[in-house]
């Protein structure tokens, strides 16, 4: 080999590593980017309908979803992780909260953001977002089953708290039944609409990541 050569070689794999290392950094800031934005999002809470009024829901897996699938599944469980990690500053839940909401959101996103990257095609995006939202649904009936509900009960007795979705579902009478006929279709329906909201602003959103520095 000429020193020419050896010169032109070692050029060309610092090229590829500088380049590396500048996409390394875009995903790093777009993830960074994603989590506080999903963080802000987790304060804007809204009612979940036909629930008892201390049932709150937002759209904070929404920045989440995005990053799945503009990075990988890993980005996604990393914003979850980030911004459950940032709710424990002002948690009124002791962390139990926190940890039922990263189980959720990272069981809709992680499953969305591998079968999306498997074939990045629209087809493969909307059956993506409707395999995550039936994982997180059953993923969200097995949390509060066994750690949302048991932390009602904390500071409402389990007939009072029954009696409370029974107020809105008469079909209710036990706990499996909040479950079964709350949570476990609401959360998949609220999937539904996240992943409504992201086919439609993804495109836009991407472009953005991309050239993020």
């Amino acid at each position: 080999m000429t020193v020419q050569n050896a010169y032109a070689g070692a050029y060309g794999k610092g090229k590829v590593k500088d380049r590396t290392g500048r996409i390394r950094v875009r995903v790093m800031t777009g993830i960074a980017m994603l989590s506080a934005v999903s963080y802000v999002l987790s304060f804007l809470e809204f009612p979940v309908p036909l629930s008892p009024s201390f049932a709150r829901m937002d759209f904070s897996d929404l920045p989440a979803l995005i990053g799945a699938f503009a990075y990988g599944p890993l980005a996604g469980l990393l914003i979850e992780l980030v911004k459950n990690l940032l709710g424990l500053l002002s948690t009124s839940t002791g962390g139990i909260g926190e940890i039922a909401n990263f189980l959720m959101g990272a069981s809709f996103c992680v499953t969305a953001g591998l079968i999306y990257q498997r074939h990045k095609t629209r087809k493969c995006a909307l059956a993506s977002c409707i395999a995550g939202s039936l994982v997180m649904g059953v993923v969200a009936a097995l949390t509060n089953y066994f750690i949302l509900l048991p932390l009602f009960e904390s500071f409402l007795p389990l007939d009072q708290l029954i009696a409370s979705f029974a107020e809105l579902i008469p079909f209710i009478r036990t706990k499996l039944d909040i479950v079964l006929l709350n949570a476990l279709p609401f959360n998949i329906l609220k999937g539904l609409a996240i992943s409504a909201i992201a086919m439609f602003i993804y495109k836009s959103i991407s472009s953005i990541l991309k050239t993020a520095k």
